[in-house]
């Protein structure tokens, strides 16, 4: 099944790009952002990060098709200010971010990240990396596995399933999704698991965040972004539940406000200093109606955009 990027023309549109723009992907995927950007280029140039060498790999003749005006980084997107301070680019006429785990990821049993298949614990975004979700579910303590579980996954029952992971993994290592959702499950009541959604979905969201430190990366990522932003240059992110949600529009909010002045300074009208970025949408935008009965992804995602104001 083909990858369907979310709000793949509205996030583009947004971007407001030139020809001979320099532009960021900072989470390629399957390129579905990137061949859009890549399409309205001439003499501009796209860098587009991703972290799992087999979405480069895959992304790379695709975008030839389209024409060479890229460069592939396999880094985070967390790290693309150094990245492209080490190539001598300061400055960029926009960002993208479309943050979470792309489908392909969640359909390839291989990688580990879906209660739906039953493999070994894995999770990694960066499979060369060394810790991954067997190693968290197995040697985390019981303290920090609540944490996590309440933290990043929203959990009310995490106490409950700690508990039980202890317990398991005492008896022999907990191998596999299988093996983790059987102890998710023994831990529930019978009517939180007869309702909808499947009753390890919280737990699995806050072991991914966890293993791919996904809300630190977040953070840094949108600082260096919109270091990077020229004036009149924007970010456009797309997050998927509340936790990434809540860190961009922070972050945002505080980057479009004024600098506190005292009140008691007399100042003209000129002299009061303006914010340095500008909302472009206070409030985020969803999925259209079309897109939501085609694409099932859509439905829990939310666009925000700011721009660096334009220099007087």
């Amino acid at each position: 099944m083909e990858h369907i990027s979310v709000m793949l023309e509205t996030t583009v549109s947004m971007l407001n790009i030139t020809g001979d723009g320099i532009y960021v992907d900072g989470t390629l995927g399957r390129a579905g952002h990137s061949s859009e950007i890549l399409k309205r280029l001439t003499t501009g140039h796209l860098y587009s990060f991703d972290i799992d060498q087999q979405a480069i790999d895959e992304s790379r003749e695709k975008l030839e098709r389209i024409n060479n005006n890229f460069t592939l980084i396999k880094a985070n997107y967390a790290d693309m200010q150094d990245e492209l301070n080490s190539r001598s680019i300061y400055q960029v006429d926009g960002v993208l971010l479309d943050i979470g785990v792309s489908s392909p990821q969640f359909d390839d049993p291989d990688r580990g990240f879906s209660y739906r298949y039953d493999s070994r614990l894995d999770m990694r975004m960066d499979q060369s990396q060394s810790l991954d979700a067997y190693k968290v579910v197995n040697e985390y303590s019981y303290s920090d596995l609540v944490r996590i579980l309440y933290r990043y996954g929203e959990e009310p029952f995490a106490k409950q399933i700690a508990r039980k992971i202890e317990a398991r993994r005492l008896q022999k290592p907990i191998e596999t999704t299988g093996e983790l959702v059987e102890v998710i499950k023994s831990a529930l009541p019978e009517r939180v698991k007869s309702k909808a959604g499947h009753p390890a979905k919280q737990t699995f969201q806050a072991l991914r965040i966890e293993v791919n430190h996904e809300l630190e990366n977040l953070e840094r990522g949108l600082q260096g972004a919109l270091n990077l932003l020229k004036p009149g240059g924007r970010l456009a992110v797309i997050s998927f539940h509340s936790l990434e949600d809540e860190i961009v529009k922070q972050i945002f909010k505080s980057n479009s406000q004024p600098p506190l002045i005292d009140k008691r300074i007399p100042l003209r009208a000129e002299e009061i200093p303006e914010a340095e970025f500008i909302l472009v949408n206070k409030k985020p935008i969803l999925a259209s109606n079309e897109e939501l009965s085609e694409n099932h992804r859509s439905h829990s995602a939310k666009l925000r955009v700011i721009e660096r104001r334009k220099a007087v």
